[in-house]
């Protein structure tokens, strides 16, 4: 039984982002070709099943042969050039909204541990870690970093901010900051507003005792609405990854999944 669950649009990026692999001089067993590993590795993150479950009859490899792609592209930095790349067709096509931009933070479960958990303060002390993005007015998921689940939200607001990369696609210099940044009262602190500030970035930030969650929500929801995405993803509903780079990569898959979902529909 054959199943093939990659499109072309997908492909074809992630294909000229790939080092070709050494020859062996050692004989062995032919390598799992690239196509075969990427739809192992969708499989695994939509079902969620673990690694070791993905059965042989779709074709796609061993499970830890997918897992192994999986590390050694995220080594490569293969899955935040896809991601970049999907970001810079969506700019091609003007599709990238950056009126507005809205951060937010999400926990998961990780009751394996592993690097950046901690001890969740809201889940009764149960290991976890948190998800951080930054997204368009419309959602598409433009920059993310990963902390332990015992981490303050404002912590990771910074590094993130920076990391909102710089996206080619129209005449002019890449751009990487939206006119204004939305969050809520959980990064009210002075040096928030001041790291947007020297920016150049609009803070949009709830101030705490002053601003109701309903009227502030009128932007924010799409960040919300980008976690619960992430959320379908089976293999990210809890993490199950201990190595910090898997996990990553796995993350970064599913926003170039996101991405691509804008392009279907945009581009």
């Amino acid at each position: 039984m054959k199943r093939k669950i990659i499109s072309q649009k997908l492909w074809k990026p992630l294909l000229s982002l790939l080092v070709p692999p050494a020859r062996s001089v050692q004989g062995g067993r032919p390598r799992v070709d690239d196509f075969a590993a990427l739809n192992g590795i969708l499989f695994v993150l939509t079902t969620g099943i673990p690694w070791e479950d993905l059965p042989k009859e779709l074709g796609f490899g061993s499970g830890m042969t997918c897992w192994r792609r999986l590390r050694d592209w995220q080594a490569q930095g293969v899955w935040d050039r896809l991601h970049l790349a999907l970001l810079t067709k969506l700019r091609q096509h003007d599709q990238i909204d950056w009126s507005r931009a809205s951060i937010d933070a999400a926990s998961v479960a990780s009751p394996r541990g592993g690097q950046e958990t901690g001890r969740n303060p809201t889940d009764r002390g149960k290991l976890g870690s948190k998800r951080h993005i930054i997204v368009d007015r419309r959602g598409a998921p433009l920059a993310l970093s990963i902390t332990g689940a015992n981490r303050h939200d404002s912590i990771a607001f910074e590094a993130l901010v920076d990391a909102l990369p710089a996206i080619p696609g129209l005449p002019g210099r890449p751009r990487k900051k939206p006119y204004k940044l939305h969050a809520d009262k959980g990064y009210d602190y002075r040096r928030c507003r001041a790291h947007l500030g020297r920016r150049g970035i609009q803070a949009r930030i709830a101030r705490r005792g002053v601003e109701s969650s309903e009227r502030l929500g009128r932007h924010r929801w799409v960040v919300e609405r980008t976690h619960a995405w992430f959320a379908g993803f089976g293999k990210l509903r809890i993490r199950f990854e201990r190595r910090l780079d898997t996990h990553y990569a796995l993350l970064k898959l599913a926003c170039s999944l996101i991405c691509l979902r804008f392009i279907d529909r945009f581009c």
